[in-house]
């Protein structure tokens, strides 16, 4: 079973009827797409339960931030901590069918190129989930690092050198925070060149992108600075990762995602790419399976949707990252189960290959 990481879970004392009150909520507003009222949760919750008991348990969900009453409404739907609570603690999941499995399993065979390989895998989940599937395609060139150099240029700008192992030079002005000295930004450069020279470009790329997502209490600020500057070189160095989406228009089915200029900020992040390959890049640096539910992306197209990601490994190494897209009140329960199986065969198909 996959790792489900979150974010710290709301308050401890949330008793064992609220939690069983809030998963029974989330469930009937995943199916049905509608505010779930008290009656509507009596029934489904079971038990014999005054309407006075199951407005206090609402009462305190909503005061916990895990439910919200729309003002068009007296039900209640989640909110994205409530979303949150559920996938880190009350949440189930469903195993794929084994039909689902096999149908996946001949789709995404070894007898086609990688590119082939990984537009299938995206087909794949886009048909199982019926929302918009994802594949950054692995890049496979190997080319090293050898060396950077940062020359300070006039006020806060200094320009980036960056020299491969094939003798390409590539060149960034890069604008900082404050004023660096030459001895600071060589020493910057020493470091980048001592911690990295040697290993692949694009391995190089995710460490630094790592590092960033750390705590980084470890590094200086002048080191912080070097990672930063690096970066930012080897966004346009590496040989950026691209990025198969399918079933995109499978979005406009939703109701909450039908408003047209949600929709239309959607499809241009699916068009421009290049947030979604940086958000993407985050999940490889991360450990295995990630969730982002609404804004916890921090990408604000994706603001009423989810996206659930899963690394995919070749010969021990991740080659890159999978995923699906769908609004929040997604059945989380299934999509990571097809998430999590279908990565698992796109990393088996691409090393058979």
């Amino acid at each position: 079973m996959p790792r489900l990481p979150g974010k710290p879970v709301p308050d401890a004392a949330l008793g064992e009827r609220a939690q069983h009150f809030l998963k029974v909520l989330v469930e009937r507003y995943i199916r049905d797409g509608q505010p779930v009222g008290s009656r509507t949760l009596a029934r489904d919750a079971g038990g014999d339960l005054s309407p006075a008991t199951i407005r206090n348990v609402m009462a305190d969900l909503e005061e916990l931030g895990l439910v919200v009453s729309p003002h068009t409404s007296a039900g209640r739907v989640p909110t994205v901590s409530g979303y949150r609570f559920f996938v880190d603690s009350l949440m189930t999941l469903r195993p794929l069918a084994e039909g689902d499995v096999e149908r996946a399993r001949s789709q995404i065979a070894a007898d086609v190129d990688g590119m082939a390989l990984a537009d299938k895998a995206s087909r794949v989940l886009s048909d199982l989930t019926h929302m918009a599937g994802l594949v950054m395609v692995p890049h496979r060139e190997q080319v090293a690092y050898r060396q950077i150099e940062f020359l300070r240029l006039s006020g806060r700008r200094v320009l980036a050198i960056l020299v491969t192992s094939e003798g390409e030079v590539h060149n960034r002005v890069v604008e900082t925070a404050k004023t660096y000295t030459a001895a600071e930004l060589e020493q910057a450069a020493n470091y980048l060149n001592r911690t990295y020279a040697g290993r692949d470009l694009e391995a190089v790329r995710r460490a630094l992108l790592a590092e960033l997502n750390q705590t980084r209490e470890h590094l200086d600020a002048i080191m912080r600075r070097a990672v930063e500057m690096a970066g930012r070189v080897f966004e346009g160095a590496s040989g950026r990762d691209a990025l198969l989406v399918a079933g995109q228009t499978n979005l406009m089915d939703f109701n909450e995602l039908q408003h047209m200029e949600r929709l239309r900020q959607l499809f241009d992040a699916f068009t421009e790419q290049q947030q979604l390959l940086h958000l993407l890049d985050r999940c490889m640096a991360a450990d295995g399976l990630q969730i982002f539910i609404g804004e916890e992306s921090g990408y604000r197209p994706l603001d009423q949707c989810s996206l659930v990601t899963a690394p995919y490994v070749v010969d021990g190494q991740v080659a890159g990252v999978l995923g699906v897209i769908g609004p929040t009140r997604m059945p989380y329960d299934r999509v990571v189960s097809i998430v999590d199986i279908t990565a698992r065969l796109l990393g088996a198909a691409l090393k058979a290959h």
